[in-house]
């Protein structure tokens, strides 16, 4: 089909970008939901036999399964989120995360059925990470392949948005039943936001199914591109750019992991807060971080995206070690204060990543591409971080290696950032649309 005859497809920057949002929003609650409770109660729950630090240990380890399956989840729908597109594997997914969601809200406790519930839990969980880890990359293509030019930074902040919102709603269900009384909180209390989400699962579903295919991807079906085998090209073609991708995604997810998940656990276990003033210091920081992520990605469209993401993954590296000692003073005020100042860094990189990764994969592959280097550090490298961060501070009775590992992984972004193709500081007026796929030969 020559350039004349092609049809140019229809672009909705708003409702993609607001769908992306809902839909990532329903995915991340579900998500929070679970690392909340694996905080709190699923210790208790699962594993009552063990000490509560070894149980929270083995929680967080049924956390890990989950990340385990993100990288498997992110090439099976790439796979065919490149050949079939993006829109399918959005509403697969979000029916198989929230199916998994539901179901870990009914499975029965250890003292009901003995070691079969952990076993359940891990089964659902994996189910879970499956899903996740075709989630991320098609709500930020289905945004950033929607969005006019010269805004796919903030259009593909949209969907990002979705995580602060569910952060905030999964945090604050969680808090308001904590104010019930421990023991109907523990016996059945803790089940109510699981079961209650499959409400937000149907409404997802009602937006994603009436949503436009990309426009991207239209055009590469137009032209007789569509990919193959987009993995084995992919690993042929643009290794480098997974690996770098692979470094940019590592600092934010790695730190929100320790500085809003892990931290839950750490300062009511170990610092002696209540969860309550914990969960509230949550609250706070994610409508903090909501706040910061359009207007760090409207900074991007104006001067490029390569110093917005320096800057976020230099901030956590920087403040890695006040971050525990900040949260070592047990006040809710220095609680509430290290946690907020932590998102800084979190959302300025987190703001731009899917701009910024999926413009280092040409469209045919981009699926592909950006869910390799997504799953494999927010996955099998940040998904293991709550896990690692437990195993640490049991090896060093101190929060100084998990403040060291964060200052590592920080690093490597830097290099990943300073890596990556492209300018530093664009001219407003040069700013490409990162979303134009580019012209490449067909297989």
């Amino acid at each position: 089909m020559t350039t004349e005859e092609l049809v140019q497809p229809q672009r909705t920057p708003v409702t993609a970008g607001l769908s992306a949002m809902l839909g990532s929003c329903i995915e991340w609650y579900d998500f929070y939901i679970y690392g909340t409770a694996t905080a709190l109660v699923f210790s208790a729950i699962f594993f009552p036999t063990f000490d509560p630090l070894v149980g929270t240990l083995l929680a967080f380890g049924t956390f890990a399964a989950g990340a385990i399956m993100r990288p498997l989840g992110g090439i099976v729908c790439g796979h065919f989120g490149d050949k079939i597109g993006r829109k399918s594997m959005l509403v697969l997914t979000l029916i198989l995360m929230g199916g998994a969601t539901v179901a870990i809200g009914l499975i029965p406790s250890y003292a009901s059925i003995g070691v079969l519930a952990p076993i359940l839990l891990i089964l659902l969980r994996c189910v879970q990470g499956f899903a996740f880890g075709g989630e991320w990359a098609g709500a930020a293509l289905i945004a950033v392949e929607h969005a006019p030019p010269k805004r796919s930074g903030f259009f593909g902040s949209l969907p990002q948005m979705g995580s602060p919102i569910a952060l905030f709603l999964s945090t604050g269900t969680f808090a308001l039943l904590a104010l019930m009384p421990k023991q109907d909180f523990m016996a059945w209390g803790w089940r109510i936001p699981f079961v209650g989400s499959a409400i937000l699962i149907l409404v997802g579903l009602l937006f994603r199914l009436k949503l436009l295919e990309s426009p991207s991807f239209v055009q590469v079906q137009q032209r007789g591109e569509v990919a193959g085998a987009p993995i084995k090209e992919v690993l042929r073609n643009d290794l480098r750019h997974v690996l770098i991708g692979c470094g940019i995604v590592l600092c934010t997810t790695v730190a929100f992991y320790v500085q809003a998940i892990f931290v839950v656990s750490y300062a009511t276990q170990t610092v002696g807060a209540s969860r309550q003033v914990v969960l509230n210091a949550v609250l706070v920081a994610s409508f903090f971080e909501l706040l910061m992520l359009p207007a760090f990605a409207v900074l991007a469209d104006r001067i490029g995206m390569k110093p917005v993401a320096f800057f976020g993954a230099l901030w956590t590296a920087a403040f890695s070690f006040p971050f525990f000692w900040l949260i070592d003073g047990g006040s809710a005020f220095d609680i509430t204060l290290s946690i907020s100042l932590a998102m800084v860094g979190i959302s300025a990189l987190f703001a731009v990543l899917p701009a910024y990764v999926s413009s280092l994969f040409h469209a045919r592959v981009r699926y592909t591409g950006i869910s390799l280097a997504y799953g494999i550090a927010a996955g099998l490298i940040g998904g293991l971080t709550p896990l690692l961060a437990s195993s640490l501070y049991i090896w060093a009775k101190s929060a100084w290696p998990i403040a060291l590992y964060l200052v590592v992984v920080g690093i490597i972004s830097l290099i990943a950032i300073a890596a990556s193709p492209g300018r530093w500081f664009i001219a407003r007026s040069d700013v490409a649309a990162t979303t134009t796929a580019r012209q490449v030969p067909a297989e």
